[in-house]
């Protein structure tokens, strides 16, 4: 049994937005575990935790690059937002992420390539950097998508500058058809993940657990009602249907026209090109998301700083 302590509830509360008395609880319910704490919420009715996305905390870049059709995004992080309106940051990332192409993805090999115009690798040039900015930088993740025949479009939200932003979409679409048409649509689909954050491109593509783990929540709201087994087996469908239209992408309502589905919206661009179009991945990078920002006590390091105790 994990000890709940305050600063347990005190995370707990930060993820699901339940109140304290009830994330407390919620905690000497589950003997101090953090997810089936989550889950005892949501099945009160006490959290909104499925929809709120991971924490992001840490500060950078995320950048991407096109080639043909191949895309590839990437992630440096630095201490401070400051930084990511530094030139010689940003041509990092710009050079990290062509880098990124050739390296298909694979951030531990782009690491080890030479760095662009320097007699240093790239893991070198940000050590670097580091010494000349004076923040500690960390090329975090890198990954990349591929058609045969196709497109993959790119979109940058909160862009710094081209290519660059807080958030970087790639969109890989597979077809025959007119590649201009393509991007474009291909952008707009991304701006759609971008703004939607699907978890997942396909129902094919649902993880098993995690549907398992919402069935069984819905299950017990239900029965939790006083529903009969026949009618909880029926809300459990229904909600089933709602959770694949909140989290899979080609089941979520297409930003640009929410009378219709993703799907639906290439079914329709198809007809327009005069081929079919198969939308074949997508990856999404939002900085910072999942990383654990340090909360500061300013009034500690005011009163630290001028030797209080």
């Amino acid at each position: 049994m994990a000890e709940v302590t305050a600063a347990l509830v005190k995370d707990l509360r930060e993820k699901t937005g339940a109140g304290m008395m009830d994330c407390k609880k919620a905690l000497a319910e589950t003997a101090g575990d953090f997810e089936a704490a989550i889950d005892w919420l949501r099945k009160k009715g006490l959290s909104a935790a499925a929809k709120k996305s991971g924490r992001v905390a840490s500060e950078g870049l995320v950048g991407v690059a096109t080639q043909g059709p191949m895309g590839a995004i990437i992630e440096v992080n630095a201490e401070t937002d400051f930084v990511a309106r530094n030139d010689q940051f940003q041509k990092l990332v710009e050079d990290c992420a062509t880098l990124a192409l050739a390296a298909k993805g694979d951030i531990e090999k782009v690491k080890t390539m030479a760095y662009p115009g320097e007699s240093r690798t790239v893991a070198e040039q940000v050590t670097h950097l580091v010494a000349t900015i004076g923040e500690n930088m960390q090329l975090r993740r890198s990954a990349a998508l591929s058609v045969g025949k196709g497109v993959v479009a790119t979109y940058i939200h909160t862009a710094t500058k081209p290519g660059l932003g807080r958030i970087g979409v790639l969109v890989a679409l597979e077809s025959t058809g007119d590649e201009a048409k393509l991007t474009a649509l291909g952008k707009q689909i991304a701006m759609h993940v971008a703004a939607a954050n699907p978890q997942f491109l396909d129902v094919a593509g649902v993880d098993a657990a995690s549907l398992e783990r919402e069935k069984a929540i819905y299950r017990d709201q239900a029965a939790a009602a006083g529903k009969p087994a026949d009618i909880v087996e029926k809300m459990v469908t229904g909600r089933v249907r709602k959770y694949y239209e909140e989290v899979v992408l080609t089941e979520q309502k297409y930003i640009m026209d929410d009378k219709i589905t993703v799907t639906a919206a290439i079914e329709k661009a198809a007809k327009e090109i005069g081929a079919p179009i198969k939308l074949t991945g997508y990856l999404r990078f939002g900085l910072g998301e999942g990383i654990q920002k340090e909360e500061k006590d300013f009034a500690a390091e005011v009163a630290a700083a001028a030797g209080v105790r």
